[in-house]
């Protein structure tokens, strides 16, 4: 696992943060080769210039710049000294400029050559000091200070201010990036540009107006001294700000010279070139205007012109009224959907095709898994056909595909309806109706035919299209979905039950039997249809019989469960393994025992199949599961061994005792299931029948422990010794029984009963802490014996075979298996049994008396004696 820490955390929330906000405006394009660092961690103390509150920042220094923008020609043009509130208002305007100076030593900039973001302060400090910084600092020296230093000369109060017009670059930077963010609307964005640089044209032209009349000798001998009188500086500002503003707009739009007009030399010279700078003005003003207004209207004249040229294609062919009126839906549909901003084929075009791909997939994939010829494919076949689908609308009452038209494309609905018709002695009529998530032109596509029906839409219609070439190109790369999609083909025509559909369904299978489609078919395929004409052609093709599909089944497999002799005898024949194996381990033998084909289980069985092959423990836990005593004596008769274990340690005879199955109990115990074998969880059939209180079972168990100790005495067969009890790794201590109890634990132990043997083991394991440690005790207490009873019963032992005749005087433990453990200690061997001195055997403790002299006698000596005779501890308590 990887580990993040604080700083890289942070990263990559503000990454996240920036990565939802992108605009193509703060996107950063890096050279070739180059890469992008705009969302690598920067230095301590340096700032992005793309962070969110720098641009908040950068937004409220806009805001000061149109004050400024409006208030340096104004000081320029009419205030010949600082007068309040304005020059307090500059100097407060100045001081945010300023910090925004020193703010700029700390934000990085973008290398041009490199499109890398450069966060080293001396480069900052370099790039800014070397461009604009002294700019910067001069138009941030307040006016008051500027008219002590400059001299005389240019001492003006507001010539100084001009210089502050420098900061407008910022609401050109400004528009540029709003034009193209994509939260606000690009028409509004030039407009209110348009608007901004007009009025900023007008005032500054009439603030320069206005000072040259105001500065003029002779103040008669002006354009403003002509319309207020010699006295105009004596009138309010705002008359003379007005007055300008008046002039300044009547010369722009070209409608004066009226009232107002130039008088002397210098105001002509103005005149003439503000009148030359409006000519630009004017002619950038209505370009871009009518380029916004044109854009707008561009595609209703593309789609008029379209109409009208569709109109005369139509009238100069003598077109049927009924076809133009198709081809003129279809044209106004394409209109409405580009209008409303439906154009999906073109975005989905200009977009990569990762991208495509996960869009088809999320609009596409749910109706895609639907549709009847997809069914059982892959989800990998299943999301290639869906990247290449394409959306396509359909006006009503139009012809999506046409009867006998070659079959290029097939369709699934997505909205709306369509009908399908055929032409019969020139009159069409309605045989079928499609809807939402049916096909159209399948059959033409996929049987190599015209296509057999007219599609016609009854409404609004939106359709994926799927071209016939990328479809089998994509099926020959995935060759056993391309068998499951020509299989659930011709069951659909064979569901139909329509005369028509059965012509096409006998036509195909006829071509598919000689071999004509290039579907790339597979022995599978034809194994699954029965056809062995077909699975014979295949295989002279040189198809590999043992060829298996996605869960390694082969084609054997199949024709086991289908019971397909010719299928079997054809695969048999060139080559196919009798005793391969699928994906879960099981061979055709099984396959078709499990379905009930005797014969085809005979012929394999003669072939050279053995069921052994196979996991033949799971074979047996099966059939125990499905209660079937008659597949388990099957699977003995074909040579299988009935009490072999799964995987997971269970037996048949698990289940059979969870199950309550008397039967195959039975029969498990006569092919010598062993009940003393524990599964993985330590869990042996007695176990399960004690804890799921299964009496009979029970009795039947103790009944084969009886009957299994005589024939081992009846055989004369050497046999390892083993002590007596059935956990030989548990210390031999008595458990401590609770008070008030009786010592049975396995009657005071809750019972459940239960007919699923998962179940079951299920309420085992869930009870396992507990149940089993009561098995454990229930075990090692000797019956009839309780804990407030000692034993003080006294008995010789001896071992004549070591030469202990006399013998020694011991106690008499509280179980058997201590006795044999005393047994082994004094006398040094592994005794196979113990018998009294008269040479009866004892088989359990409770039959010992005080007084007692018992032999102990080993294996060696038992087959010395006799040999017919041999002990063996089965670990019954």
């Amino acid at each position: 696992m990887f580990r993040v820490s604080v700083c890289e955390q942070e990263e990559i929330e503000h990454l996240s943060r920036e990565s939802s906000h992108y605009s193509l405006s703060t996107g950063i394009l890096p050279s070739l080769g180059a890469r992008s660092n705009r969302r690598v961690k920067l230095r301590r103390f340096i700032v992005s210039p793309y962070d969110r509150r720098y641009r908040v920042w950068e937004t409220f220094l806009v805001i000061l710049v149109l004050y400024t923008a409006w208030v340096s020609p104004f000081e320029f043009g009419f205030l010949k000294k600082p007068e309040s509130p304005l020059s307090i208002t500059d100097n407060v305007v100045n001081g945010f400029f300023a910090l925004d100076i020193v703010l700029t030593f700390f934000i990085a900039y973008l290398d041009k050559t490199t499109y890398l973001l450069i966060d080293d302060p001396k480069k900052i400090a370099w790039k800014y000091g070397s461009s604009w910084l002294a700019f910067d600092i001069i138009s941030t020296i307040p006016s008051e200070l500027a008219q002590k230093i400059f001299p005389k000369p240019i001492r003006s109060y507001g010539l100084f201010n001009m210089l502050r017009l420098w900061r407008l670059r910022r609401v050109s930077a400004l528009f540029s990036r709003l034009e193209k963010d994509k939260n606000y609307n690009y028409f509004w964005v030039r407009c209110a540009k348009l608007i901004c640089v007009t009025i900023f044209a007008v005032h500054c032209a009439g603030c320069f107006y206005y000072l040259i009349a105001a500065q003029y000798h002779d103040l008669g001998r002006t354009w403003i001294g002509a319309s207020l009188g010699d006295n105009f500086l004596e009138q309010s500002l705002s008359i003379r700000y007005v007055t300008s503003m008046y002039w300044s707009i009547t010369t722009l739009t070209t409608v004066g010279y009226g009232d107002l007009h130039p008088v002397n030399t210098r105001e002509m010279i103005f005149d003439i070139f503000y009148m030359l700078f409006n000519l630009g003005l004017t002619a950038y003003l209505i370009g871009n205007m009518t380029n916004l207004v044109v854009h707008g209207t561009s595609r209703t004249r593309r789609f008029r012109d379209t109409i009208q040229a569709a109109s005369s294609f139509a009238q100069r062919n003598q077109l049927p009224p009924g076809l133009q009126d198709q081809m003129l839906a279809h044209l106004c549909l394409k209109f409405r959907t580009d209008s409303e901003g439906l154009q999906q084929q073109e975005i989905l075009d200009s977009l990569p095709k990762a991208i495509r791909s996960s869009i088809s997939h999320y609009l596409f994939y749910s109706l895609m898994d639907k549709v009847y010829l997809f069914r059982g494919v892959s989800n990998d076949l299943l999301f290639q056909l869906v990247s290449e689908m394409k959306a396509e609308y359909f006006p009503p009452k139009e012809d999506v595909i046409l009867q006998n038209e070659a079959p290029t494309d097939f369709y699934i609905l997505v909205s709306g309806a369509v009908d399908l018709l055929v032409l019969k002695n020139g009159v069409e009529q309605v045989v079928g109706e499609a809807k939402t998530g049916d096909l159209c032109g399948e059959i033409g596509v996929l049987c190599y035919r015209p296509q057999l029906f007219t599609v016609r839409t009854k409404r609004l219609c939106q359709l994926l299209r799927l071209n016939r070439t990328t479809f089998l190109n994509i099926i020959q790369a995935n060759v056993g979905d391309g068998t499951i999609i020509m299989n659930n083909l011709l069951q659909h025509l064979k569901d139909m039950n329509d005369t028509i559909m059965e012509g096409v369904l006998m036509e195909t299978e006829n071509m598919l039997a000689q071999g004509r489609m290039d579907l790339p078919l597979n022995l599978c395929f034809a194994t699954l249809r029965e056809d062995d004409l077909l699975l014979h052609q295949l295989l002279k093709r040189g198809l590999d019989p043992n060829e298996s599909d996605n869960n390694g089944r082969t084609a054997l497999h199949i024709a086991a469960s289908k019971g397909s002799e010719n299928c079997i005898l054809l695969l048999l024949d060139y080559g196919a393994d009798p005793n391969c194996k699928d994906s879960d381990g099981i061979v055709p033998l099984w396959v078709a025992m499990l379905a009930g084909h005797d014969k085809v289980a005979k012929l394999l069985k003669e072939n050279g199949a053995n069921i052994n092959a196979g996991d033949v423990g799971h074979y047996a836990c099966t059939a125990a599961e499905q209660n079937k005593l008659n597949l388990l004596m099957k699977i003995v008769s074909y040579g299988g061994d009935v009490t072999r274990s799964r995987h997971n340690g269970y037996t048949a005879l698990h289940i059979a005792v969870c199950e309550g199955n008397i039967e195959i109990v039975n029969f498990l115990l006569d092919q010598g299931a062993d009940i003393d074998k524990p599964d993985v969880h330590g869990w042996t059939p007695w176990d399960l029948a004690e804890q799921q209180g299964h009496e009979e079972i029970k009795m039947i168990f103790e009944s084969s422990k009886e009957m299994k100790i005589q024939s081992i005495m009846s055989i004369p067969e050497k046999q390892e010794t083993r002590y007596l009890g059935r956990f030989t790794s548990e210390p031999v201590i008595r458990p401590a029984v609770p008070d008030g109890t009786d010592g049975s634990w396995s009657q005071s132990r809750p019972r459940r009963t239960t007919s699923n043997f998962h179940n079951s083991l299920f309420g085992i394991m869930s009870a396992a802490h507990h149940v089993k440690k009561d098995i454990l005790l229930s075990i090692h207490q000797p019956k009839g014996v309780k804990d407030s009873v000692v034993n003080s019963a006294r008995v010789v032992i001896s071992c004549p075979e070591k030469g202990e005749t006399t013998g020694k005087l011991v106690l008499l433990p509280g179980s058997f298996q201590e006795l044999l453990h005393i047994g082994a200690k004094k006398f040094g061997i592994s005794a196979a049994k113990v018998v009294t001195k008269e040479g009866a055997e004892i088989d359990d403790i409770e039959v010992i008396r005080d007084g007692d002299h018992l032999v102990f006698v080993s294996d060696g000596q038992i087959q010395q004696e006799t040999n017919c005779r041999s002990t063996q501890c089965n670990g019954f308590s």
